[in-house]
């Protein structure tokens, strides 16, 4: 994905609180268990998954490059701005004006972006790219 001419990322986000039931009991994802029948308290996904509203941003991921760590293609990401790219992150990186998702991988001082897919090969970044990390991806929606 090329940046589009001026393209620029909204300063604000201003969600309405949307609190939606949490039940107290857990969902076994081996054998079934008895249902609660209560509910603990009401969880807000805004308030749970986007701790910095002003800085977070949502994009879908294109193309199966990370699929190993549960990133498909379409699926929603959710990146965040104002955290600090930290080895091993998986980050969304400009290289040359292109938008990518990858694993961040800091050694023996040089930057690469390693793909979760064998299909594809890792990227190291060397001095005459045009590189800057736009955001970290916290969390993946994923449809079914």
């Amino acid at each position: 994905m090329t940046l589009p001419p001026g393209f620029q990322i909204p300063a604000s986000h201003s969600a309405k609180p949307m609190p939606l039931p949490l039940f107290s009991g857990k969902i076994a994802a081996g054998f079934p268990s008895p249902a609660d029948d209560h509910i603990e308290k009401s969880l807000d996904l805004n308030e749970h998954l986007i701790p910095h509203p002003a800085a977070t941003f949502f994009a879908r991921a294109q193309g199966n490059s990370m699929v190993k760590a549960g990133i498909a293609s379409g699926d929603l990401l959710i990146i965040d701005r104002s955290l600090e790219p930290k080895n091993n992150a998986i980050v969304v990186a400009v290289v040359n004006g292109e938008l990518t998702v990858k694993r961040l991988c800091l050694k023996n001082r040089q930057v690469w972006l390693l793909p979760e897919n064998t299909e594809f090969s890792p990227l190291m970044i060397t001095d005459g790219m045009d590189f800057h990390i736009w955001g970290i991806v916290t969390h993946v929606i994923h449809s079914f």
